[in-house]
């Protein structure tokens, strides 16, 4: 973990904020470039290349479930085609009603695991939007009541301490029995 301040003066006035932010400096590597040298990071998990941190909990037809390397919360997952698409639309008919019903099944385990309060989905859409894999993908984030710790209010920081392969081993487990579940239609 590293750390920065950040300083924002509002308008004319004199107010000035302060606020401490704490950061993963891995994944700040991550985004800045220090990553695999591989064209597409999820395609490259997706083919099993043993340079790259393996974190599938599923793979379907269509998609795969997988737990996410820097998480904003414990159990931040994300669904992604097995095929390399860079734009929601191109997503096929079979693929986006797969991908839904991996949604459904994620948002049950992680209710269940992680005893999650509530979920943000949705994707990254573009460069602009935050996306540092081109690959399209869900985050499927889960969110808790009272998230803000000690830390949030003492110093205006933010922490999230998990570790994801110990979070892989739990999750895997319930995806191992996945199918069950998924092929109720």
């Amino acid at each position: 973990m590293g750390d920065y301040w950040i300083f924002t003066l509002y308008g004319n006035s004199n107010f000035l904020i302060m606020r401490k932010y704490l950061f993963n400096i891995d994944k700040y590597r991550y985004v800045t470039g220090d990553r695999p040298k591989v064209d597409c990071i999820l395609c490259e998990m997706i083919n099993g290349n043993p340079d790259i941190t393996n974190l599938i909990l599923y793979r379907s037809e269509f998609n795969l479930v997988t737990l996410n390397l820097y998480p904003y919360n414990p159990g931040h997952l994300m669904i992604a085609p097995l095929r390399h698409i860079e734009e929601l639309t191109l997503l096929s008919a079979k693929e986006a009603a797969d991908s839904h019903k991996l949604l459904v099944f994620c948002l049950k385990v992680l209710g269940e695991e992680f005893n999650a309060h509530g979920f943000n989905v949705g994707y990254n859409l573009g460069d602009e939007s935050g996306a540092s894999i081109s690959h399209i993908h869900q985050h499927i984030v889960p969110r808790y009541k009272n998230e803000v710790g000690f830390i949030d209010v003492l110093a205006g920081d933010r922490i999230a301490v998990v570790d994801p392969l110990v979070q892989f081993e739990k999750l895997k487990i319930r995806f191992d029995n996945a199918d069950s579940f998924l092929s109720v239609d």
